[in-house]
């Protein structure tokens, strides 16, 4: 889950057993069935329905949050509650035996295409708050389709080679996808299968629950979603109760980010929760206090004061505390990243080495004895791998089409255009190791970090200038974006791959699925994002329109799409963008951020979880808001007390509740966002009892 996509953090995983060799595949006992096929057309049908649902989810809870979540788990338990029921039908395409490595298949859809919509809550928001793009996403529809599409092929063919390599010959765990093919042999094993039906059933009861609940917000927010305890204390005669309101310390019932939360564990929930009240119940009042920051008083209510403008006019002498805290955030989150990646420097720089010396070979079919070498440890069968045709072909085109697009759409350069190309392929390999070692793709350097080689481009190029900075902007984030996404891509795809590997089912079925499931992504998140920037202009929204309408209701905090904004600006403006006291805080937050990432790694395991997390931290920074932190806490304590009393329930329905949380608020959002466009606008609709000063909240 993340910027791009990260993870909330080390994502806890209770269906992996520790004791059991994830590097290979194992010999398991399956319900009594043969599979005929493993690709199908009700495994792709489901599985990019399933995609899909985590499609619109994470677009809802990206824009909110940041944060978008795989739909590998999802895939996996959902495609089971549906198809193993159906496959004892007569219903034609439907009946017939379902077995793991189609249900495998399900699942590598259902992440092909719910994988793309990342670049759609933060890189292509943020071009319009720019305004380098056209008045509104509808009218650059066929260049959001065109630049999705380069993301989508370019990340998934590269994937293919990295399997031998990553999968085959470094046998890196890859947790996520591990546990996701330990899910699905539980769900078909002998004994599993009842348990299996329960687990999905559970999952699919707390997914409507929550989309029901999110659509009853939008009807009564006050009541069902935001209750403003210190508001309620204010106008109960605590006057000073105002100043926690004012700073955001508001009690959201969230069923996805108590169900994050519940994914995440104490230390990540626990870390969040400490970094919010860091930055609006310590840093922030005292910035204000000391005047290095200012707030907006509200005209109508004077004991109100806003202290969470993204883009104030003057950002060095009048920043708002949510613009100072803005960049300690983004380097707390980059410096971890780089900090992980720096303790793991030996094993990343031999996986780099071994990996393009692998492709190199395979490519070349040079030295055949490492190539017939991995092919005996490969499992498959010849005819089952990807022809090496295919994907190199497909490498190639996406390559070519890809500087294309750019150069044709979007008016960047050949040159920067294989720039991308080639920071894609680094990238990969980078977050491929180490989202193989510890689970975490290092999504957010890898997007500052192409942000940064693209600002020296363009000030190289002298594009600073009034009449260029727009296009300056533009090859920024353009540049950037597609080389993360591509590289985001590639994680994903080969994460898929190493779950294919343990059930035993076939690249060639895999890169059929995960090609069909992107081709369906690429229409999916153009057609969501459009959707949601019509119900809500806030998303799109430029500073000036913004300035002209201060009280307008925007139900998203957008903290990705500033962040990529912020960074945009700071790189291709002559004027220095930081505050010199927030560039003293980045210094402190980056000595912080290494030194925990340190001390995480030399204490005891039993002592690591007690160690801040300081990704979390920088996350809760960059949220204008408490409300995320407090869900997460709550969802996290809830979590460890079931584990504690109910160990056996816990085991078996716990990531279930939680998943099923997280897609069901997702897919009320989308409820909402289509009930504000067709004519149930909740300003009319809507009840603001229980909001503050009578007003919707």
């Amino acid at each position: 889950m993340a910027e791009l996509q990260e993870k909330p953090a080390l994502v806890e995983h209770p269906e992996v057993n520790t004791k059991v060799d994830h590097t290979v595949p194992q010999d398991f006992v399956y319900e009594d069935g043969v599979e005929e096929t493993q690709v199908t057309f009700r495994a792709v049908f489901i599985g990019c329905i399933l995609g899909a649902v985590v499609a619109a989810s994470n677009m809802f809870l990206g824009l909110k949050t940041g944060f978008t979540f795989g739909a590998a788990l999802f895939g996996a338990i959902g495609g089971f509650a549906i198809l193993k029921p159906l496959s004892h039908t007569g219903l034609p395409l439907f009946k017939g035996y379902f077995g793991p490595k189609e249900n495998c298949t399900v699942q590598t859809a259902a992440t092909a295409a719910g994988g793309l919509g990342i670049i759609f809550v933060s890189a292509i928001p943020a071009l319009y708050k720019l305004d380098v793009m056209s008045a509104t996403p509808g009218d650059d529809a066929g260049r959001l389709i065109l630049l999705t599409l380069i993301s989508a092929y370019y990340g998934l063919f590269f994937a293919i080679p990295l399997r031998k390599y990553f999968v085959i010959k470094q046998k890196l765990v890859f947790p996520s996808p591990t546990a996701s093919a330990y899910t699905i042999r539980s769900l078909h094993s002998l004994k599993g299968g009842a348990e299996g039906m329960q687990k999905a059933y559970v999952m699919l009861g707390s997914f409507a629950f929550a989309i029901v609940w999110v659509v009853v917000q939008y009807f009564a927010p006050g009541i069902f979603k935001d209750w403003h305890i210190f508001y309620w204390l204010y106008s109960w005669g605590y006057k000073s109760a105002i100043q926690a309101e004012n700073w955001g310390w508001v009690l959201e019932w969230t069923p996805a980010f108590i169900g994050a939360g519940m994914l995440s564990g104490l230390n990540v929930s626990a870390s969040m929760w400490l970094g919010s009240f860091l930055a609006w119940g310590v840093i922030g009042p005292i910035l204000v206090e000391s005047g290095r920051a200012v707030g907006r008083q509200s005209e109508d209510h004077p004991d109100s004061y806003s202290y969470m403008a993204a883009s104030p006019k003057d950002p060095i002498n009048a920043p708002s505390p949510r613009y100072w805290l803005l960049w300690p955030g983004i380097v707390l989150m980059v410096v971890t990243s780089f900090a992980e990646l720096g303790w793991n420097w030996k094993m990343i720089a031999k996986g780099l080495k071994g990996a393009a010396i692998e492709v190199y070979y395979t490519v070349t079919r040079k030295d055949q004895s490492m190539i017939t070498q991995i092919d005996d440890e490969d499992p498959t069968l010849p005819h089952e791998n990807v022809p090496t045709w295919a994907w190199t072909g497909g490498v190639l085109l996406s390559a070519i089409f890809t500087i294309v697009v750019l150069s044709a759409s979007f008016d960047i350069g050949v040159g920067e255009g294989i720039l991308s190309i080639i920071l894609a392929f680094f990238f990969s390999f980078i977050g491929l190791q180490a989202a193989g070692q510890t689970d975490i793709n290092p999504v957010s350097a890898v997007a500052k970090t192409s942000q940064l080689v693209f600002g020296g481009v363009t000030k190289g190029q002298g594009l600073t200038t009034i009449d260029t900075l727009p296009g300056a902007q533009r090859m920024n984030i353009i540049g950037g974006s597609v080389a993360a996404a591509a590289a985001a891509q590639s994680v994903d795809m080969v994460g898929d791959l190493k779950t294919g590997y343990l059930l035993r089912a076939t690249p060639k079925g895999q890169f059929i699925a995960q090609g069909l499931g992107a081709f369906v992504s690429i229409f999916l998140s153009v057609g969501l994002f459009i959707l949601y920037a019509k119900a809500y202009h806030c998303i799109v929204s430029t500073p000036e329109w913004d300035e002209a309408n201060p009280d307008a209701n925007c139900p998203f905090s957008l903290p990705s799409v500033f962040s990529w904004k912020a960074v945009a600006e700071a790189l291709t403006k002559k004027e220095n963008q930081i505050p010199f006291s927030s560039a003293m805080m980045c210094v402190g937050s980056a000595i912080f951020a290494i030194a925990m990432v340190i001390l995480r790694h030399i204490v005891p395991a039993r002592v690591a979880g007690w160690v801040p997390n300081s990704n979390a931290i920088g996350i809760a920074f960059i949220l204008n808001t408490t409300v995320y932190s407090n869900a997460m806490l709550m969802g996290a304590v809830i979590f460890k007390v079931w584990e504690r009393k109910w160990p056996s329930g816990f085991e078996v329905f716990g990531v279930a509740v939680a998943s099923g949380f997280i897609a069901g608020e997702g897919i009320g959002g989308l409820v909402q966002a289509i009930l504000q466009i067709s004519n149930v606008d909740q300003a009319t609709a809507a009840t603001a009892a229980w909001c503050p000063w009578g007003e919707l909240c």
